[in-house]
């Protein structure tokens, strides 16, 4: 008899413990397909234009602005009063070198890895394609292949990053160096954009509205 109910109980245990990995097998597969919610959005303060762009200029307070390249100093944050919804925008028009603007979540790196998406609003003139700008935990550099180019009127753009092609770049100068395959972009310190171009006034340069980025948060 002893023996019976040690075997019956044995098996409940098996079957109890072949339950609970099921369900951690579940539980991992729903977590690699989850959809990360949005890390930040940044719309730029509604104050006056000025050039260069400056951290007051940067609603979130979470969030540190980074200027790179030979042109970053000439980086407009512009608006007018016609039409009446102009937006409050980051201009590339003045430049005069490549350039580079970056955001830095002041707490947390970002996991851009499996369903993260980066979109944003932007209008390019001449040609123009602004790309994805990430600089990851290890200090170095990427630029996306993949750009957001020609458009006469504002329009929303949306990054799938599994979707992206990288390069490095020399953030010194702002320009790609070298194509590099599957990037690990479990942390990403600071997110941005520039066109790898000098400004051409109206006719030449890129506007961008606002930026989300949807990732996972990791801590510093």
């Amino acid at each position: 008899m002893s023996t019976i109910f040690f075997n019956r109980n044995f098996n409940k245990l098996i079957a109890v413990s072949m339950s609970l990995v099921s369900f951690m097998m579940i539980m991992t597969n729903c977590e690699a397909q989850y959809r990360p919610g949005l890390f930040f959005r940044e719309d730029w303060k509604e104050i006056p234009a000025a050039t260069p762009v400056t951290q007051q200029h940067v609603v979130n307070k979470d969030l540190v602005l980074g200027l790179y390249g030979p042109g970053c100093d000439s980086i407009k944050k512009s608006h007018h009063d016609t039409p009446v919804d102009d937006p409050y925008y980051i201009w590339s028009g003045l430049s005069q070198g490549n350039w580079a603007v970056t955001l830095k979540h002041s707490r947390s790196f970002v996991d851009l890895t499996g369903y993260a998406k980066i979109l944003w609003r932007s209008k390019q003139i001449g040609l123009r394609c602004l790309h994805l700008v990430l600089k990851l935990a290890d200090g170095n550099w990427l630029v996306s292949s993949e750009g957001d180019c020609l458009s006469k009127d504002w329009k929303i753009t949306e990054f799938n990053i599994m979707d992206l092609n990288w390069y490095t770049l020399n953030i010194s100068s702002v320009i790609e160096v070298k194509p590099v395959k599957d990037p690990d972009l479990s942390r990403v310190d600071e997110i941005g954009f520039t066109d790898l171009m000098t400004g051409g006034a109206s006719d030449a340069c890129s506007r961008l509205d606002w930026i989300e980025v949807f990732g996972k948060p990791v801590p510093r």
